[in-house]
Parts: C-alpha cells; sequence; structure tokens
C-alpha cells in the first residue's frame, strides 16, 4: 500500500519522510506544518471552520441531498404513467434509470479528480447549474420524444456526479469521529427520505395535473434555492482539516498513484463491491417495486389494469411513504449501534453491514413471493427488510472517509460510485425489466403473465444481497488495520509506525 510519500515535521522541527514504501521522497504528496512555505500554499480556505458554520453546511448539504434522490426516483414514481405515454416496454422503462446511472457513474471520476485538487464548492454549483436546467428540461418532451428524454436524464447525472463525489468529503473535512459520524449520518439519512418524497410528491403532482411531466418541474424550483444556499453557506475547508486541525498542510500525489493506493487499500475495495450489490438491490426494487405492487393487485381483482394517462399512484405514495419511515429508522439504528460498538469492536461497520445486507435479502424475498395473495404482508416484509438495508447508508460513508487518507477521498468516491453504479444501479432497472419482457414473450397471450414475468425478474435481487453481505464480511477482516493506517499517517507519527501497520495488512 502506497501514499505518495508524505512528510512530515516532528515536534523537534526535523522533517521526516512519512512513507508505505521504502523510495519514497519528501516533497511531493506532502504534510508540512510549516505554515511560511509558499510552495505548500493551498487555494482552499485557510480559515478554520466554526463547528456552528460547520452546522450549517452540512444541514445545506443535506437539502441538496435530499433533492438530488427526490429527482433520480421520480420518474419510478410516476412509470405506469410514463410508459402510457410513450407507448414503451418494461426493458425500455429501465433504459430512463440506466442512463442517468451510466451518466453519473462516468463523469464520477472526472469530478473526483477534480475534487481532490480545486475548488470543491464551484465544482458542486456547476454541476447543480447542470442538474437544474436540464431536469425542467425535460420536463417539456412530447409523445414522440421519447429518446430526447432518455438524452436529458443522461445529463442530468452530471449533476448528481460532482455533488454526490464532492459533498461527503467536505463533510469528513469539517468533523472527525463521533462528530462526523453523526454528520455523514444527517446527510445519508437523505437518500431514503429524498427517494420516498420523490414517489409520493411525483405521483401527486402527476394526478392533480393529469400530466405526469409536471412531476419534474418541482425539483428545478426547489434546486434554485439550494444553489444560493450553497453559495452563500458552504465553504471549502482544507483538506484533512479535521484531523489535523489546521495544523499541517496535506499535498497531492498524482492520479495514478492514488488509484494504485485505492486498488491495494483492502477495506476500501471490498466494501466497495458490498456498496455495489447493495445498489443493485435498491436500484431495482426502488424503480419496479411500485409498478410491480400495481401489476400484484390487477390479478388480484383490485384494481383493474391501467388503460390511459395518469394511472394509479395509490403504490407510490405507500412505497414512497414506507421508504421514508424505514430510511429514517434504519439509518438512525445503523448509526446508534455503530457509535457504541466501533469503539470495543474495531470492525463493527463493516459486521453491521453484512447484518444488515444478510438479513435484508429473505425479507425481499418473502415480500416478493407474497405479492400475489397479500398486498398488506408483502408490504409489511417490504418495511422490514428497507430498514435493515438502511441500516448500512451512513456507516458505509464513514467506512470510506477512515480508511482513505483525506487527499484520497474525492477519487476513492469517485471510483466507489463508477463501480457501484456499473455493476449495480445503472444495470440492474434495465436488466430486470428485460428479462421481463423475455418472459412474457413466452406466454404474450396469458394475462396474468405480465405479472408472473415481473415478479420472476426481481427475485433475482435478495440473491444479490446475499453476495452483498459477504462482501462487507471480507472487509471486516482487514478494516482495523487501514484505519490506523490513516490515522498514523494524518497525525504525523513516525514512519516506522506506520510502515509496521501497513506491512501487516
Amino acid at each position: 500500500m502506497e501514499t505518495g510519500a508524505p512528510e512530515v515535521s516532528n515536534q523537534r522541527g526535523e522533517k521526516t519522510n512519512l512513507s508505505f514504501r521504502a523510495d519514497a521522497k519528501p516533497g511531493y504528496g506532502s504534510i508540512a506544518r510549516d505554515p511560511t512555505d509558499k510552495s505548500k500554499s493551498s487555494p482552499e480556505d485557510a480559515t478554520v471552520i466554526s463547528p456552528g458554520r460547520g452546522r450549517i453546511a452540512v444541514a445545506v448539504l443535506c437539502y441538496i441531498n435530499l433533492l438530488n434522490y427526490m429527482d433520480r426516483y421520480t420518474i419510478a414514481g410516476v412509470l405506469p404513467s410514463i410508459q402510457k405515454f410513450f407507448g414503451i416496454s418494461d426493458s425500455t422503462s429501465g433504459l430512463l434509470q440506466t442512463v442517468f446511472i451510466c451518466s453519473f457513474m462516468l463523469l464520477a471520476p472526472i469530478f473526483g479528480y477534480l475534487g481532490d485538487r480545486y475548488n470543491r464548492k464551484l465544482i458542486m454549483i456547476g454541476g447543480l447549474c447542470a442538474w437544474l436546467v436540464m431536469t425542467l428540461s425535460s420536463s417539456f418532451v412530447t409523445e414522440s420524444q421519447f429518446w430526447l428524454l432518455v438524452l436529458l436524464r443522461a445529463f442530468v447525472g452530471t449533476g448528481e456526479a460532482s455533488y454526490c463525489t464532492v459533498a461527503p468529503t467536505i463533510i469528513g473535512d469539517l468533523f472527525t469521529g463521533s462528530r462526523r459520524t453523526l454528520m455523514i449520518s444527517f446527510f445519508y439519512i437523505f437518500i431514503p427520505v429524498g427517494s420516498g418524497l420523490g414517489y409520493i410528491l411525483g405521483a401527486t403532482l402527476a394526478t392533480a395535473t393529469g400530466d405526469w411531466r409536471w412531476a419534474l418541474r418541482l425539483n428545478p424550483i426547489l434546486g434554485s434555492v439550494g444553489l444560493l444556499l450553497l453559495v452563500f453557506f458552504v465553504p471549502n475547508p482544507p483538506r484533512g482539516a479535521a484531523e489535523t486541525h489546521g495544523r499541517i498542510h496535506i499535498e497531492h500525489t498524482s492520479y495514478l498513484e492514488d488509484i494504485k493506493y485505492l486498488l491495494k487499500n483492502r477495506s476500501f475495495v471490498w466494501s466497495s463491491l458490498g456498496v455495489t450489490a447493495m445498489a443493485f438491490v435498491t436500484g431495482a426494487l426502488a424503480f419496479w417495486t411500485p409498478t410491480f405492487l400495481s401489476r400484484a393487485q390487477v390479478i388480484q381483482g383490485i384494481r383493474e389494469p391501467c388503460s390511459k394517462e395518469p394511472c394509479d399512484t395509490t403504490d407510490s405514495y405507500i412505497f414512497g411513504a414506507i421508504t421514508v419511515v424505514t430510511g429514517i429508522v434504519g439509518v438512525i439504528i445503523g448509526s446508534c449501534i455503530s457509535k457504541k460498538l466501533k469503539n470495543r469492536v474495531p470492525n463493527a461497520d463493516p459486521l453491521i453491514c453484512a447484518v444488515g445486507m444478510l438479513s435484508s435479502a429473505p425479507c425481499f424475498f418473502i415480500a416478493i413471493v407474497l405479492a400475489s395473495t397479500s398486498i398488506p404482508a408483502t408490504y409489511v416484509f417490504i418495511a422490514l427488510g428497507e430498514i435493515l438495508l438502511s441500516l448500512n447508508w451512513a456507516i458505509i460513508a464513514d467506512i470510506l472517509l477512515y480508511v482513505v487518507v483525506p487527499t484520497r477521498r474525492a477519487t476513492a468516491e469517485a471510483l466507489q460510485i463508477m463501480v457501484c453504479h456499473l455493476l449495480g444501479d445503472a444495470g440492474s432497472p434495465y436488466l430486470i425489466g428485460a428479462i421481463s419482457d423475455r418472459l412474457k414473450a413466452m406466454k404474450p397471450d396469458l394475462s396474468s403473465w405480465s405479472f408472473r414475468s415481473l415478479e420472476y425478474s426481481v427475485l433475482l435481487c435478495p440473491f444479490i444481497g446475499v453476495l452483498g453481505g459477504l462482501f462487507f464480511l471480507l472487509t471486516a477482516l482487514y478494516i482495523k488495520e487501514d484505519r490506523k493506517a490513516v490515522q498514523l499517517l494524518t497525525t504525523g507519527e513516525d514512519s516506522q509506525q506506520v510502515d509496521s501497520v501497513t506491512e501487516s495488512t
């Protein structure tokens, strides 16, 4: 494992080469205590950020994160209406989410590179502006412009890629220890809350106006408020400020060194694969569950098939409300358990994530199987599964922040985003839809087969969840050593101590 040869000054004023490799050279990628060294000056805010200002910044970042996830799942909340409006199949419908996630995924490494080297606040402002324009533009497409909607949804990913890779690293530089865990919990609690509100508000606007496109016009209005708050209330703190207390300055290493370091960081690699499995499950279920439950009620005779838009959005309301409540409950429970166990059990965080993934899988399996006979029972098991899955949201973000050195966190966020979306939710909505279409073609004349084909498709999700749990168990084997190595580096400990830690990993 290699860190790009950081160098620090010890208490006697002597320069020490703090490195994970024997041939490290001082200078590039160094940690310098000498504030008068102009060659190591930073373009970031030089002043210390007060805790009060830090909390205001986190509140603003949480608000924008809420809007991001509202926008992401508004489409899912009105999907039956979109299918009727454009006359598209399940696989084509899934493409709307897939192109968005692909854009998000491909742009994340670019913003990760920029986020570790340039003004993060300006990066977020530019991305948010692009997101607002593209989201508003997509609300004016006509029946013959489905592919324009697909293109605009892809461009929306630009805004989220710039924000999601950078915002957590700012929180990591404003707080440390239990306070950072708490702030990260607040930030990530808005993932399920925003997702749920996306279903609810999207369905409400579509029903009230009779046009699903109005569901896409609320987010740009709220996003404009978020843009102003971002400009005036969010600072750009020095990287590593929370760990170093502003006494030392961490310089940057080359992008190639950053990638090599991350690929050798086993805690980061295995936890990223666990997040990938989680993204596959949440992406597929979040996109298809309202439609799946709507079809389940049709075959039970509870509801008539949708013949014209706007379609019945009751399931979007219920699923959205469940997502909001279970998300809040799950994140709070997961954060509290982590806080109580972290000091006593060094690998508690990945173990909690493993338990969450492994125990949610049977809940989702039972929910899917029961959908054709009991909708209330299905909702109960969906709620249980979402609570267990939501245990992980804040914890997985905290893991990344404490096993990766500060100057590589945006790159780490970007790489994790790219992998988890490439192998996770970029393809899962489309894959589920494509499997459903292929199964549907086997019995096109059977009316109930529209439900059964989708049911058999989404059964893939619980098995992927089990795989994710195994990845987090592997993370637990290495996290203690990787976290200790970062702590020694950011506090300027003797290089022999760091080398001994990294050799053991």
